[in-house]
């Protein structure tokens, strides 16, 4: 007959394809009745914080919804950070955790549904006779919400039997947000006619408008104005035509398109919150232009916003063509006087910089022109993180992803390799990682070797520092022994994992790099490149911060 476990394993393996995690005591029968009674596979990582980071990435990357698992206690507090960045990132997982018998906690047991309520995620508990259902309502909300969401499994249900497994029902999802009433129609047919007497349009987008694949009816928009085009660094590639796209606006831009954007009359962003980051504190925008939101969220996110329209970018881009069309709109001609390319520059700096290591200028410019086409990128955070951002580009939002940076958080990189690499099977992962964060998820290196060999690149920017921390507060003059890292041998504990390690302290270092790329996959080894920096050259995103800092 089967159990408990059985009835949520049954119902989730129904919805999700993928399962990351790390066996105990609280969900080894789960695991086992996962592995014995449903097609999902399960990826075993080596810490709890990675399952749960694997399957962020598995979502992030398209691969759409899947799960993670660990046991109860030590193994559910372990998920704490990465279901703090889950939830501020708007990602929707399931994380199956063991919890205390219903007939109350242990001596060692805590209180793990205000722990994750804590950190923005809520917890359904499951019962002997309810273990399906609400196995689907769980998958239900974090859909629905774009959540991390917590499913519990107490342990002294998780063997009883529950008798044959009910039919399980596909989650509702509710309907894309449209405008609607005469108010609102009101509202897109003035942004119609302000866009089609604008001069010099500008369109941005974020990662929502990904989400709500508006990707194609965001360029027939760009088409029917003439509008040069741009997104924050979550939204990159969405686009269609790069001849007239910007790439990343906010620090991660390059300064002749930010400049470019600075022209604009009227600037439309879609999808895109309009952070501190994206925006350059303030200054991404000339007081003169005219800048409308259109969200999802309550209101308008920034206070430069002149006009906010709620709604789903999709259906409002399309409706804004319609319309446009309907005032015999043409284009303004603005992206065609303009060479867009040339503005996408970056400095790609001297090869050395003056204390005689690389400057990562030029290692990330170099590496950008080695790497396979086909590519998927994942960042932990940290200083670095710009170098990534400005030199590689990719094709589409779900081909770049940072996480960590939505809850400021570094060594989550390591673990976002199997999540990317299972949801895009046939491209090459570059991770991207500093020597801070890359020795925080040291342990999810084994698993990131085991399930990317062959088509797995990690870039470790080794600078001997928590450079951010040196940047924005050892120039104050804070004391700095703390903020240094002694050189760590990347290279060779990639070596001990299975993984080939190179040292890269010239340019030519990086011949490896193209040798790797121009091999067959079948024979290719997972390639660490221990990228031997100077602290010294501060990315430009980090200046804007120390300046407004200062």
């Amino acid at each position: 007959m089967p159990t408990v476990s059985a009835h949520v394993a049954i119902a989730l393996a129904h919805h999700v394809d993928h399962v990351f995690g790390v066996m105990g005591n609280g969900n080894a029968w789960f695991l086992d009745a996962l592995e014995r009674s449903t097609p999902a596979t399960y990826t075993a990582m080596r810490h709890e914080a990675g399952a749960v980071v694997a399957a962020d990435a598995h979502y992030r990357a398209g691969g759409g919804l899947a799960a993670a698992t660990a046991t109860y206690g030590a193994g559910f507090t372990n998920t704490l950070t990465a279901l703090a960045e889950a939830r501020q990132a708007h990602v929707p997982l399931v994380l199956v955790v063991g919890d205390e018998p219903t007939s109350g906690p242990r001596p060692w047991g805590v209180d793990q549904i205000a722990l994750a309520s804590a950190v923005g995620a809520r917890t359904y508990t499951v019962g002997r006779t309810d273990a399906a259902a609400t196995t689907v309502i769980a998958v239900e909300h974090a859909l629905t919400y774009r959540v991390p969401t917590v499913l519990a499994i107490p342990y002294d249900v998780a063997t009883r039997e529950a008798g044959p497994v009910p039919e399980v029902p596909a989650p509702v999802l509710p309907a894309p947000l449209a405008p609607a009433g005469p108010f609102a129609a009101e509202s897109v047919h003035e942004l119609a006619r302000l866009l089609a007497g604008a001069e010099r349009p500008f369109l941005l987008a974020g990662h929502g408008a990904w989400v709500a694949g508006a990707g194609d009816a965001l360029g027939a928009l760009a088409d029917a104005t003439g509008a040069v085009t741009a997104s924050t660094a979550l939204g990159r590639g969405i686009f269609p035509r790069r001849e007239s796209d910007l790439g990343v606006t906010g620090g991660f831009g390059a300064e002749g398109a930010m400049d470019l954007v600075r022209e604009a009359d009227v600037a439309v962003v879609f999808g895109a919150s309009l952070n501190q980051f994206t925006m350059r504190f303030g200054e991404l925008f000339s007081p003169g232009t005219r800048v409308v939101q259109v969200d999802i969220a309550p209101a308008a996110t920034h206070p430069h916003v002149g006009g906010y329209l709620r709604g789903d970018a999709r259906v409002v881009a399309e409706t804004l063509v319609d319309e446009l069309w309907a005032l015999g709109a043409t284009p303004s001609g603005w992206r065609e006087s303009v060479d867009v390319p040339s503005l996408r520059t970056y400095e790609r700096g001297d090869g050395t910089a003056p204390d005689g290591r690389l400057d990562p200028r030029s290692i990330a410019a170099r590496i950008g022109e080695l790497l396979p086409d086909d590519r998927v990128v994942v960042s932990d955070g940290g200083h670095f993180i710009g170098w990534a951002n400005m030199h590689w580009a990719v094709a589409s939002p779900d081909r770049m992803m940072m996480v960590g940076t939505a809850y400021q958080s570094i060594g989550l990189g390591f673990p976002s390799v199997p999540g990317a690499a299972l949801a895009k099977p046939s491209s090459t992962v570059v991770l991207t990682t500093g020597d801070g964060g890359g020795l925080m998820a040291l342990a999810d290196l084994e698993s990131a070797v085991r399930v990317a060999a062959g088509r797995g690149i990690a870039v470790v920017w080794n600078d001997g520092a928590y450079a951010a921390e040196v940047n924005l507060y050892g120039l104050k003059g804070v004391t700095q022994a703390p903020m240094l890292i002694p050189e760590v041998d990347f290279a060779g504990l990639a070596a001990a994992v299975g993984a080939e390690g190179v040292v890269v302290r010239a340019l030519a270092d990086l011949d490896r790099l193209a040798e790797w790329t121009a091999t067959d996959a079948a024979s290719r080894p997972f390639l660490v490149l221990d990228c031997r920096i100077s602290p010294t050259v501060i990315a430009p995103y980090q200046r804007e911060i120390i300046r407004v800092n200062s």
